[in-house]
């Protein structure tokens, strides 16, 4: 026998019945809105955690302002390691920054206070955007010595010339501003990893061919008495935009009564034998600098030519091991010393053939 269901005739039960219909999409709703901000809470925590537990162990990197890691770590060093008031600025590339002691520098001329303001693996576009910003941070600087090889001035078409954002920067370098914001504006996981994986290590200068060690005034020696392949090949045209960036700088210098020099990197013999036998690319580089600075008063020390040093004190093809880097800096400081106190423009100027 068929039954049939009996509802109040107030319709209660079929109200109900639509009112637990009706809700079920809004739970549903605010279940998942609540795990996904659980979820997102969750990741939060995790990540500080990671961060905390990395700065707890050493093993935490610099935020990754430039995703250099070795560009990074010098910001973090400048950070916490200021200079007061330095008078002369290094910049440039890793030969810039490895073949330069500013305590040779200052025993020569007590009255020099350097800041080595070079990063490693920098196109000389990039070397004067940092040069640039630490001119207009350090109004006490009077000279600027930028150390370059030919290699730093090709292929600036094809990289950005802000090697960072110079407005994240400025707080976390100068005014000591807090450096956890950056780790999550500049989230990158796999660079997290790779660079904690090795960054206590070459802060500690175990890793051979890429310790991050800094002295006093950041310049970072490449201590080894071992040598490997010279590692760096046959150059790349150069690039005309580089000499633009180096023509600016030295007007703006010019302009502001400082001074520039700029100076050439001694190379390997067999790397010129190799890859440039005939002398063409080298002398088309000093000729191409020697343009560049021809209006701006500025000087030039084609050191390749004129320093000489045995084979033995390279690395690679560009780099010098740090004994024969604190010989090129006493010998930078006589030219350094000429160039303040000869008739300007002196040393080597811009007297294009």
């Amino acid at each position: 026998m068929a039954h049939t269901a009996e509802f109040p005739k107030d319709g209660s039960t079929i109200e109900s019945g639509k009112a637990s219909t009706a809700s079920a999409p809004g739970q549903v709703r605010s279940r998942y809105l609540l795990s996904l901000f659980a979820g997102l809470f969750g990741a939060l925590a995790l990540f500080c955690l990671t961060l905390l537990v990395l700065d707890r162990t050493g093993n935490l990197p610099p935020p990754a302002f430039s995703n250099i890691s070795c560009a990074d770590e010098k910001l973090s060093f400048m950070r916490d390691n200021p200079i007061q008031s330095p008078n002369l600025l290094i910049i440039g590339s890793s030969v810039a920054w490895r073949h330069v002691d500013g305590n040779v520098l200052v025993q020569t001329m007590p009255e020099l206070r350097p800041m080595n303001g070079a990063f490693c693996g920098l196109f000389a576009n990039q070397s004067t955007y940092v040069g640039n910003w630490l001119l207009d941070r350090e109004p006490s600087i009077r000279s600027v010595v930028m150390i370059a090889d030919p290699q730093d001035f090709a292929g600036c078409w094809r990289v950005p010339t802000a090697v960072f954002n110079r407005e994240h920067v400025d707080p976390y370098v100068y005014e000591k501003a807090s450096p956890w914001s950056h780790y999550l504006r500049y989230f990158s996981p796999k660079s997290l990893v790779r660079n904690a994986l090795t960054v206590k290590a070459q802060r500690a200068g175990q890793i051979e061919w890429d310790p991050l060690v800094f002295n006093r005034f950041g310049d970072g020696p490449l201590d080894t008495p071992n040598t490997r392949e010279l590692l760096y090949g046959r150059p790349e045209p150069l690039d005309r935009s580089c000499f633009k960036a180096l023509r600016d700088m030295g007007t703006r210098l010019q302009q502001e009564g400082r001074r520039l020099m700029v100076v050439s990197t001694p190379l390997h013999p067999e790397w010129k034998e190799k890859y440039d036998p005939d002398g063409t690319f080298l002398a088309d580089f000093d000729r191409r600098v020697l343009n560049s600075i021809s209006a701006t008063g500025a000087t030039y020390w084609n050191a390749d030519k004129d320093w000489k040093t045995p084979v033995t004190s390279f690395v690679d093809a560009v780099h010098l091991r740090w004994s024969a880097a604190q010989e090129f800096t006493a010998a930078l400081a006589e030219q350094m010393r000429n160039a303040a106190t000869g008739p300007a423009p002196s040393m080597e100027t811009a007297r294009v053939p």
